[in-house]
């Protein structure tokens, strides 16, 4: 089974990417394939595009439309547990407790929480335990979610200022961290969720809508730019990397050579 990394920036518009002066942005479009106009879904707020991204459906089929989760009236399986069904082993480090349902119990083997909203430093922290439980353990699927980006960068300072383009920064100095570490062995998959604007999100506006997305490993062509790129594609393509079949419900497509 091929391995593999997602990272989720939460509210990580494209261009506050390629603003945030980190050098290593420009490196990641050069390592892998990406886009920096792919789509969300609606409404544009962390739990649904989440589960969006973990279910390859739209809110109105997995019923979460809110940041209050809601038990799918027919449930369908996510990438945790189709990952679970080939004996897979998964993680999972994350900065904001309601991200928890976005696996069922028992798809996990290890999880770390830290409230980002009661912690400063946390996605730096996160990702450290993320790395530490790699070099241990060296799971099959780890998903490392990062959200200083959309609470302290934008919703207390607004998108685009200069504190929301520092947490970027800070951001993709993380991801940077992880490929230094891990990008021998692992695939590297990184997305925003959705943006933002002034101080807020969750509208159909482009600034909220539009998000990048960086697909790094021997599967995807360096520095190739895809087109049509959708929110929904990220779990069946993480899927066809690892070998793992995708659930019949899914309605994205897998990205790849």
């Amino acid at each position: 089974m091929e391995k593999v990394i997602l990272i989720s920036i939460d509210g990580m518009r494209p261009d506050g990417f390629t603003g945030c002066g980190h050098p290593f942005a420009r490196r990641m479009m050069e390592l892998g394939s990406y886009t920096l106009d792919a789509r969300t879904v609606l409404p544009s707020v962390t739990l649904p595009c989440h589960m969006s991204m973990f279910h390859s459906v739209p809110p109105e089929r997995h019923g979460v439309t809110t940041n209050i989760y809601m038990p799918m009236a027919r449930p369908l399986n996510g990438l945790f547990e189709q990952i679970r069904l080939l004996g897979g082993v998964s993680a999972m480090y994350y900065g904001w407790e309601p991200l928890r349902d976005v696996s069922r119990p028992e798809s996990l083997k290890y999880a770390g929480f830290m409230n980002a909203y009661m912690e400063d430093h946390t996605d730096a922290i996160l990702t450290d335990m993320a790395l530490e439980r790699i070099g241990k353990s060296g799971p099959d699927f780890v998903f490392l979610y990062m959200v200083e980006t959309d609470e302290k960068g934008g919703h207390d300072s607004g998108w685009m200022t200069p504190t929301y383009l520092d947490t970027i920064a800070a951001a993709v100095d993380n991801v940077r961290r992880v490929y230094e570490a891990a990008g021998k062995e692992y695939t590297i998959v990184v997305t925003a969720d959705h943006g933002g604007h002034d101080r807020s999100h969750g509208t159909d506006l482009p600034e909220d809508t539009t998000i990048p997305m960086f697909f790094i490993g021997k599967a995807f062509e360096p520095g190739k730019k895809l087109d049509g790129v959708s929110i929904l594609d990220i779990a069946p393509t993480i899927a066809a990397v690892m070998g793992v079949p995708a659930a019949p419900e899914w309605e994205g497509r897998a990205l790849g050579r």
